[in-house]
């Protein structure tokens, strides 16, 4: 199903939004660096459910506003621009929310902030968490970068250096960062021995194209979009951990009480990133969620790696609503 698109003007700017079906609202947040389009398996089977199935272009992506500055891209703004697009596609009513990636943290905060918005709320690949006691930066500073320890996001905080390298190249970028962290890659495709001041792509290798859920066809289509928008926005997420963490510290509870869902990757190095149990501590947080699944061999890029089994845990969560 190709979906239509239309533009939404909301908390100050104009997002590009693909959009399929009637309904109540289904809004998908993408991540890092994605687009509406890595949604383009879940818009047949959920729009024929009987909803409205909606995914912007994040703010500094494709046919979405791009503005400059560091901090339009911290966690509050892209929560009001969730918000806003609840409320002018969604006739009224809460909405069901999907994200994946940075669009997991935007939609369980916005659940967290906005929960008269905010009917039912799913993610994949990062599981809602508390904030901790430090800023994220300051905890991977100590882990990687002052033992002289590659981190990837230490890649991201000097402005135009990641965005120059990505953009020198966005297909071999896509290709190259998106193969070394699926399932299908092997072990060591994503470097764990490279040394701080190594560049992002240094060390990720060519795949063989096509792979078996990305092909040329995508990857041209995803390098057009970064070609037209470039990667500052993408990158500039990574720019607001200190203001993420103040915004999320805010609050005293972090515990969602609408009906939700996780779906995650047993490959996916997110859930390798932290020493705990990631899954079981937001379990802690999660008063009604209806499912919690790891699928075997899936690496980060969940919903398009495997969108038969997403779509399936989709529906059946959906329908139990």
């Amino acid at each position: 199903m190709t979906p239509d698109f239309t533009f939404v003007e909301t908390n100050g700017l104009r997002l590009r939004v693909a959009i399929a079906g009637s309904g109540p609202l289904i809004l998908m947040a993408h991540g890092f660096p994605e687009s509406w389009y890595s949604w383009r398996h879940q818009f047949e089977p959920l729009s024929t459910l009987g909803f409205t199935v909606a995914a912007p272009d994040i703010r500094g992506y494709g046919g979405s506003d791009r503005p400059d500055a560091v901090e339009a891209y911290d966690l509050e703004s892209m929560v009001g621009d969730l918000a806003g697009l609840i409320d002018a596609l969604g006739g009224g009513e809460p909405a069901i929310l999907i994200g994946h990636d940075h669009g997991a943290p935007m939609v369980w905060q916005t659940a967290l902030r906005h929960p008269e918005r905010v009917r039912a709320v799913a993610a994949l690949s990062v599981p809602h968490a508390a904030p901790g006691d430090r800023p994220f930066i300051d905890l991977y500073t100590e882990a990687f970068t002052a033992k002289g320890r590659f981190f990837y996001q230490a890649c991201f905080q000097e402005e135009g250096v990641a965005e120059a390298e990505l953009e020198a190249d966005p297909a071999a970028s896509i290709r190259r960062f998106y193969y070394a962290l699926a399932g299908d890659a092997p072990d060591g495709t994503w470097p764990k021995d490279k040394v701080h001041g190594d560049a992002l792509l240094h060390r990720l290798p060519e795949p063989d194209m096509p792979l078996p859920w990305l092909s040329e066809a995508d990857v041209a289509y995803l390098a057009g979009e970064f070609a037209q928008s470039g990667f500052r926005g993408p990158v500039n997420r990574y720019r607001n951990t200190r203001r993420d963490f103040d915004y999320q510290r805010q609050l005293d509870d972090f515990r969602i009480h609408q009906p939700s869902l996780f779906i995650g990757g047993t490959r996916d190095l997110v859930l390798k990133m932290s020493r705990g149990d990631m899954v079981a501590d937001m379990l802690n947080l999660l008063t009604d969620c209806r499912g919690s699944h790891l699928l075997e061999g899936c690496g980060h890029w969940t919903q398009q790696e495997r969108p038969d089994e997403v779509n399936r845990l989709l529906v059946e969560w959906l329908r139990g609503l």
